[in-house]
């Protein structure tokens, strides 16, 4: 019997679907807007919305524990000033995955998975917000 056993291997060792699913969870939060396989949108989302609930939260150990599962700085501050705020008033649900067809490549289903009300302006930027340490303030990366 296969009682709690969850979540797909994605034919991956442990460390490397780990880094995968932290990846993914980074480039999502930063662009908002992500296109990938459909098994992996479908780890991918309770990834990214347990990340979320931690910022809702707030405090430092929950941000330490969203850097621990994240490993990125800059989409640390985005989750946890952003987002945190835009979800406030919304009790779960934050992303929507949506069929996009089949790679012509190799037949794999191909999926996008997104963040509901997300910023039309986030997709495809090439680098995030940068962190002035003299004056404490984001700035865009030029």
């Amino acid at each position: 019997m296969k009682h709690g056993i969850k979540g797909r291997k994605l034919q991956r060792k442990s460390g490397h679907r780990a880094a995968l699913l932290r990846n993914l969870a980074a480039a999502l939060i930063k662009h908002e807007q992500i296109m990938t396989t459909t098994p992996k949108a479908k780890e991918l989302r309770p990834y990214v919305e347990k990340l979320i609930t931690l910022a809702k939260r707030g405090g430092l150990s929950n941000r330490r524990l969203a850097m621990g599962r994240l490993g990125d700085d800059v989409q640390l501050r985005k989750l946890f000033d952003v987002l945190a705020e835009r979800y406030a008033g919304r009790e779960g649900g934050y992303t929507r995955i949506i069929k996009a067809g089949i790679r012509q490549s190799d037949a794999a289903p191909i999926a996008i998975i997104e963040l509901v009300d997300r910023d039309v302006e986030a997709k495809g930027q090439d680098s995030g917000p940068v962190m002035n340490h003299d004056e404490d303030e984001y700035e865009a990366a030029a």
